[in-house]
């Protein structure tokens, strides 16, 4: 069984390097300026291990039961992303695992995380998530709005334990994904000016990638085109 599943979550990568490669010829992007997070929400920790033979070495998750079981389940060494909305009673649990935590979008947050990470003396990378629905269908998905992307950043700059990685945003279910994307390059180029290291855009998922990587994604958070429909809970 192991080895079937490995060969069917090996032949999935394969197609969606090839995916990145044909965006990445399109824009003029190098594809090693592209990194894939498996997005391993629902699926078990035999499947997380196996994706260190294939090549991937990064792994998010969305919830912080499943993530904390995973990460003392798991027996290879990867690099933890946490993509889900955090809520601050979480926090202390998702600092002890998570390399880089996606979804900052409030001020309350910020704080505790950097209090948190005081404490266990951590420098804890973070990334500001971007609303890019105006219309504000969706609230679920979380997010900040742009127009105070400036005053968040300079607070987690102010604070001595956390690091500003970059930006994070999903296409909302009201825009095409090239508008979104476009969007959210535009934003993106904004804020380098002013915080130049903080270039790390997480955008793009199984369904809209490509036009992700055509503006600018650096990390893509892939689910279900990588390892397959997910397993029903309940």
């Amino acid at each position: 069984m192991t080895q079937s599943r490995l060969s069917q979550i090996s032949e999935n990568y394969d197609k969606i390097q090839n995916r990145i490669n044909q965006a990445c010829k399109s824009s003029g992007r190098d594809p090693k300026e592209v990194t894939v997070i498996a997005i391993t929400k629902t699926y078990p920790a035999s499947d997380v291990d196996l994706l260190e033979s294939i090549g991937i070495d990064n792994v998010g998750e969305n919830k912080d039961q499943e993530a904390s079981f995973k990460f003392k389940e798991v027996r290879n060494k990867f690099t933890w992303h946490f993509v889900g909305q955090l809520q601050s009673n979480k926090v202390k649990s998702v600092v002890q695992y998570a390399d880089f935590i996606h979804s900052i979008d409030r001020l309350n947050l910020v704080k505790e995380i950097q209090k948190v990470s005081q404490k266990i003396n951590k420098i804890q990378k973070v990334l500001i998530q971007i609303d890019l629905d105006e219309s504000k269908n969706d609230e679920n998905r979380g997010g900040i709005n742009p127009t105070n992307l400036n005053e968040l950043a300079q607070e987690i700059s102010d604070c001595p334990n956390l690091e500003l990685s970059g930006l994070m945003s999903v296409a909302p279910l009201n825009m095409a994904a090239k508008d979104a994307f476009i969007k959210l390059n535009e934003i993106q180029s904004e804020f380098l000016k002013s915080y130049p290291l903080a270039k790390m855009l997480s955008a793009g998922m199984s369904d809209d990638l490509e036009e992700a990587v055509v503006h600018g994604a650096t990390h893509l958070r892939i689910g279900s085109a990588l390892l397959g429909e997910r397993p029903k809970i309940g």
